[in-house]
């Protein structure tokens, strides 16, 4: 049997808006629904690569914050991980010679993902959920040094 990802999934992944809201006016059930690769929702892919636009819609449709992929991660576990892309930092090598710029994508980049994980707080996520490495969203952020995020999931664990 092959594993495949479903269409909300991608157009979640791919940050397809039009997409994700055609295939919930089609199917209110595809809201939760998680492929069968990964176990990601839409949220989970959405929070994977910090489409905020997304994430937005999809809690506003009362997404649940707390269900698990089969990795056991949360998607705060992602938000909390993801921080810039490998274009991201391409962009802020290129630049950085012109110092304002390159610091200014930075820091509005580190300010979407905190702005992220904001929204999923306030959404109810548990942010004591543990991943299949008994890895918490708050343990992921003091790893990898997030001192911003390790301070906002402190006023909220």
């Amino acid at each position: 049997m092959k594993k495949q990802t479903k269409p909300i999934c991608q157009a979640a992944y791919n940050n397809d808006l039009n997409e994700v809201q055609l295939l919930l006016e089609e199917d209110s059930k595809n809201l939760n629904i998680q492929d069968s690769f990964g176990g990601d929702t839409p949220l989970i892919c959405a929070c994977k690569q910090g489409h905020n636009r997304i994430a937005s819609y999809l809690l506003k449709m009362n997404a649940d914050v707390n269900i698990k992929n089969k990795k056991e991660r949360t998607c705060l576990h992602y938000a909390v991980k993801k921080r810039f892309g490998f274009l991201d930092y391409l962009l802020i090598i290129i630049l950085m010679p012109v110092m304002l710029i390159g610091y200014l994508l930075m820091v509005s980049k580190s300010k979407q993902n905190e702005n992220l994980i904001k929204m999923l707080l306030r959404a109810g996520v548990d942010v004591n959920a543990t991943d299949d490495e008994e890895e918490t969203p708050l343990d992921i952020a003091r790893r990898l040094k997030f001192t911003n995020i390790e301070s906002i999931l402190k006023k909220d664990s």
